[in-house]
């Protein structure tokens, strides 16, 4: 059974650091293009970055130059590392197989003072 757990998330003040973990089962996450989306209150979920197999991004331009993807295959997981981290990046962020159409459960990440 493929599962996606993500971690990480927390209360950071702005202009902090976060770094997200999307531990993968079931499937090998380096033979994966792989996303992670967040979904702010009241809003529709959004895609924050795009890797594919290859390891080829793509990152919102809201995200541009503060948010990195990146991976460890020993222990299938991937992380989304975010700097300068602004009140309007609120939101639970999600991890996402687009083959097997998996997603994670979500972790929170609020960004205030």
């Amino acid at each position: 059974q493929v599962q996606l757990v993500e971690s990480g998330g927390g209360l950071v003040q702005p202009g902090g650091s976060l770094r997200l973990s999307c531990a993968a089962s079931g499937m090998v996450l380096r033979l994966n293009n792989m996303r992670w989306y967040r979904q702010a209150p009241g809003k529709q979920r959004e895609l924050v970055v795009d890797i594919t197999k290859g390891g080829s991004t793509n990152y919102a331009d809201s995200v541009k130059g503060r948010f990195t993807i990146s991976g460890d295959s020993g222990k299938n997981t991937m992380y989304l590392e975010m700097n300068s981290l602004k009140p309007e990046d609120t939101a639970v962020y999600y991890c996402y197989s687009p083959a097997r159409n998996i997603w994670g459960q979500g972790t929170q990440v609020t960004v205030s003072s």
